[in-house]
């Protein structure tokens, strides 16, 4: 009862919450800080030493260090008193007086000695007093109360002072104390909650460790009643002393045996705790009437501190997871029906950092009420997240291990078969009972694998692996290629234990480089020779007829138009014309070295040293002619008809490379004469080649340079005679040699995708020259030939609106010419474009009509405003019946159509005649006006429009 009476006047309950153990912190605590204090004095006394206060500060010094004496004085009494002394109430209040004290002292200094001129200095004393502040508030930290009172007394009045000084300097500092007053505020907080649970801790140990001596006091009271009882009966009954006496050595036997007892339980006890401490178990206990739970090892497996873990149903079944709730459930069901001793189950709880943590649960009932209901349980719990992590890995190892395409073998070290994957039996035909158990790499009835099997094995024990090409045997007997690789697998003393093998099927590799070697030669879609075995061959051809004196040829075939067969009928109907076209020329020239498919339309044939220039034209003629044979494809009918350039050599060249370079610039030649011919190489042609690279070039450099200028050419209203309209025509103003005629440049520019551009170029500046005579009072619409590169790209309309938006220019007066030919390479997308353009207001013309092979159907579809007559059927229209008759057609069905009329190259006053009896609408050419620049063009319809106006 002492010891517990005792205890509880060392309960944090007690008056100021410190008991003797708290005041003894206390006391041990001050002896470095009454050290620093002493210090800082000494330090904060020298630096006054020339101040008029100094004697004050002398004396100043004094108090400070007999209260630090003081101080030290009562800790000494204090650690020199008994258990019993040490709780009185005297030394409490001797510390409350020495924090006043203390407080008291270090606010005289600041008040009496820091406020003054010199900032420097104040700085200095204020932070000396701030090490001894902070370092006496941290030793006060064990009771607030006793940090209240020192702050009272030490900082308030300080701070108030400084406040309400009349300087910024001491009300900064006023500030600056209030600042670190809040800092130390804040780490005595901190430090007193810390000692405090450190208290609370304590105390509940030594509750425990009370209650352990009560008991043992308690048998020891019992063992003095016995002996007191014995004693008794010793002076009753002297007759017992030898019963007596064996009964006394009874009870210190039994006094014995029950320390014993409790010493073993002990020993039992930290057993017990270690083995549970090694194998990461938690022990738990639940009170199911109070929900009230005791678990250990809480922070380790949830991550929680013990206060934040009361109970089962308010804290640890929120942490559970859906999924495995009813898993546990029903196995505690089950128990708690009697229905098992016992269970254990696993699932899932959510730690604390937000994780899930796998858990194994067991328990049991350890009390149940009358009725069988389970009032208590104790159980043990433990985190098996590494274990199921293991698992799955093994598990998913397994199943890598039967998922794997390449075939997996695992032996013991006598080779013999342990295990193997579904891709060995796929690859094999074996499966696990045909081969498990049995020896690797051997077999018996092929003399060949028998051989090559010893000396793998031999070079496995040998050097611990193995890699290669080998040879298998399927179930079946066929032996089939495989890549090979066995690795020895030793322990950690270095003692084989397993080899795996895994080995690929070649079967497929090898057919697939066979048929990759094929296609590194050959030709997929025509099965002629490609470009590689092209080049072989010729370098062949060439060093042959060096070798031997001879001569050679070879010729380029390029089949003409063939981009618009592609478009319009699509790359299937292409692809099946150019399989015809290579058929034919194979079976046409089979003494040919090579004929071979460069790519795309492009077709070459080598021919060896029996040629000659009489051959070789009757041979292309033939080639031409054979080519131009119609093929039917899909239903279609195709005449196709192609350029052939010829090179000979020593004739032409002596390189390979020459030879293909002249080979290619006469089939140019060939396509340039219009297609559906042959041309040798001459030196004229290589000429020829290098002026249009030339010209090329200047033309390049003349867009950049703004060379090219738009010229106009008038449109004639025959009705009334005003000229209403004139097309924008490109001329080139070379600053050399002059104009260049278009029909020199235009060709070069369409075949080099330059014509885009140009037309771009004309557009701009044909819609700034159109709003120009607008401003002028001369509305006249401009027509721009368009490039159907532009259709085709889709960005027409956007082109047509930007230019619109940047000059201003009305769309009216605006028309944009295609010719019937470009039309009807994308009938449909030009149709869509053309109706975009009309809802701009942009007038649409169709040029050259007539000359290509004119669709009534597209033509009514078409948006179009007018139609332009080819001036082909305009130059012999007064004379040629036919050329009459086609013309007058031609009016009448589109003014059926409702189109204007335009007549172009009119140079003779009959041809104005004639169209103007038939009822054309307007006219274009020399009779009228040539095409002129801008400036010219305006000097003609001020002309025109006075004579008019004259007439």
């Amino acid at each position: 009862m002492g010891k517990k009476k005792q205890l509880s006047s060392l309960s944090p309950s007690v008056w100021w919450q410190l008991d003797a153990d708290s005041v003894q912190v206390i006391y041990r605590n001050s002896y470095a800080p009454s050290l620093l204090t002493v210090l800082c004095s000494m330090a904060c006394v020298w630096l006054l030493q020339d101040s008029a206060n100094f004697a004050l500060a002398l004396v100043w010094l004094l108090v400070t260090a007999s209260l630090t004496a003081a101080r030290l004085l009562a800790a000494t009494f204090f650690e020199r008193a008994t258990a019993q002394q040490q709780i009185l109430p005297i030394w409490r209040y001797l510390l409350l007086a020495g924090a006043c004290a203390c407080g008291a002292v270090l606010s005289s200094f600041a008040i009496l000695f820091i406020p003054g001129e010199e900032f420097t200095l104040q700085l200095l004393l204020l932070g000396l007093l701030s090490l001894v502040a902070a370092s006496t508030s941290i030793a006060y930290a064990v009771s607030f109360l006793l940090f209240v009172w020192y702050v009272l007394f030490g900082f308030l009045p300080i701070a108030w002072v400084y406040l309400s000084g009349d300087t910024e300097v001491l009300q900064s500092l006023g500030m600056l104390v209030l600042m670190c007053l809040l800092a130390i505020t804040a780490a005595v907080l901190q430090v007193n909650r810390l000692i405090l649970q450190t208290t609370q801790q304590r105390l509940k140990n030594q509750e425990l460790i009370c209650t352990l001596q009560a008991a043992q006091y308690k048998t020891e009271a019992l063992n003095l009643e016995l002996t007191q009882e014995i004693a008794g009966k010793q002076i009753a009954e002297q007759q017992l002393l030898t019963v007596q006496a064996g009964l006394e050595h009874s009870v210190q036997e039994r006094t014995t045996e029950l320390k014993e007892a409790l010493l073993a339980l002990e020993k039992i006890q930290e057993r017990l705790e270690l083995a549970l401490d090694a194998s990461q178990l938690a022990l738990w206990d639940w009170n199911l009437a109070t929900d009230e739970i005791h678990h250990t090892r809480v922070k380790s497996i949830f991550g929680l501190e013990h206060e934040q873990v009361r109970g089962v149903l308010s804290d640890l079944r929120p942490l559970l997871h859906p999924d495995d709730l009813p898993v546990l459930r029903t196995a505690m069901l089950e128990h708690m029906k009697q229905k098992t001793e016992s269970y254990i189950v696993e699932y899932r709880v959510k730690h604390s950092a937000g994780h899930w943590v796998w858990i194994e649960d067991r328990g049991r009932a350890v009390e149940r009420d009358a009725t069988g209901y389970v009032l208590r349980m104790l159980g043990t719990r433990r985190d098996i997240s590494a274990q199921k992590q293991h698992d799955e890995e093994l598990w998913l190892a397994s199943k890598v291990f039967d998922a794997g395409t390449e075939s997996i073998v695992v032996m013991d070290s006598q080779f013999i078969i342990l295990a193997i994957n579904k891709a060995y039996s796929a690859v094999t035909g074996y499966s696990r009972e045909d081969v498990v158990g049995y020896a690797g790499l051997v077999n018996q009835h092929n003399a060949e694998l028998r051989e090559q099997y010893q000396l793998i094995r031999a070079a496995i024990k040998e050097h611990g692996s193995w890699q290669g090409e080998a040879l298998g045997v399927r179930k079946s007997g066929e032996i089939y290629p495989q890549w090979l690789q066995a690795h020895m697998v030793r322990d950690d003393d270095g003692k084989a234990t397993h080899i795996v093998g895994f080995f690929t099927d070649l079967t497929e590799r090898r057919q697939t480089e066979e048929r990759l070697s094929y296609l590194t030669q050959y030709d997929e879609l025509t099965e002629l020779s490609n470009r590689t075995l092209f080049q072989q061959r010729l370098q062949q051809a060439v060093e042959h007829a060096r070798k031997h004196d001879g001569c050679m040829a070879l010729m380029h075939i390029d089949l003409d138009r063939f981009k618009v067969l592609n478009d319009s009928l699509g790359v299937e109907i292409a692809d099946q014309v150019l399989r015809a076209i290579s058929l034919r020329l194979t079976e046409q020239l089979p003494a040919a070295d090579t004929v071979a498919r460069l790519g795309g339309n492009e077709f070459a044939v080598i021919l060896d040293d029996s040629v000659s220039i009489t051959s070789l034209k009757k041979l292309a003629a033939a080639i031409l002619a054979n080519i131009r044979e119609p093929i039917t494809v899909a239903g279609n009918e195709l005449i196709i008809s192609a350029s052939l350039g010829i090179s000979v050599l020593p004739d032409n060249a002596r390189t390979p490379a020459a030879l293909i370079s002249q080979a290619n610039m006469a089939m140019q030649q060939a396509k340039h004469l219009g297609g559906d011919t042959f041309q040798f190489y001459n030196n004229q042609l290589q000429a020829s080649t290098l002026e249009r690279l030339q010209l090329e070039q200047q033309l390049r450099r003349a867009i950049e340079e703004g060379q090219l200028q738009a010229y106009y050419q008038p449109k004639l209203t025959l009705s009334d005679g005003v000229v209403r309209s004139a097309e924008a025509l490109v001329r080139w103003n070379h600053p050399q040699r002059g104009l260049v005629s278009p029909g020199e440049f235009i060709p070069l520019a369409e075949e080099t995708g330059l014509i885009g551009v140009i037309s771009e170029m004309m557009l701009q500046q044909a819609c700034e020259q159109a709003l120009l005579w607008l401003q002028q009072g001369m509305p006249i619409r401009v027509s721009v030939n368009l490039s159907v590169s532009h259709v085709r790209q889709g960005n027409l309309v956007t082109l047509v609106q930007d230019v619109l938006k940047k000059t201003g220019l009305p769309a009216y007066l605006l028309e944009l010419e295609l010719t019937e030919s470009q039309m009807l390479e994308n009938a449909e997308s030009i149709i869509a474009t053309f109706k975009q353009l009309r809802e701009l207001g942009v007038h649409l013309a169709i040029d050259d009509f007539g000359t290509g092979y004119s669709s009534l159907s597209y033509l009514k579809r078409f948006p179009a405003n007018s139609v332009k007559i080819d001036q082909s059927f305009i130059r012999d229209v007064a004379e040629n019946h036919e050329d009459a008759a086609i013309t007058r057609a031609i009016i009448a069905m589109a003014h059926g159509l409702n189109l204007l009329v335009v007549a172009e190259g009119v140079e003779t006053q009959a041809q104005m005649d004639f169209l103007h009896a038939n009822l054309c609408d307007e006219v274009q050419g020399y009779l009228i006006c040539r095409p002129v620049a801008a400036e010219q063009f305006t000097e003609f319809l001020l002309a025109h429009t006075a004579a008019a106006t004259e007439s």
